[in-house]
């Protein structure tokens, strides 16, 4: 009998940590979620980190900001 009740809680509390406990998000979990601007001179979409703000606008390279 106290031998079932304990196999009981331990399915629940395994339950408990597989379905409902929720995990933080690891810092290069959220590096994957990045936003995309695109390039003034070009339309190209490129992410936030790696554009180059230039005059209050995005560029994707060097290049396109010699274009304007």
């Amino acid at each position: 009998m106290v031998l079932k009740i304990l196999l009981i809680i331990a399915v629940i509390v395994i339950i408990y940590f597989v379905f409902f406990k929720k995990k933080p998000l690891k810092k290069s979990d959220r590096s994957d979620v990045n936003e995309m601007v695109e390039c003034s001179a070009c339309g190209t979409y490129t992410q936030v980190d790696e554009a180059i703000l230039s005059g209050n606008k995005y560029y994707c390279s060097n290049e396109c900001i010699g274009k304007v």
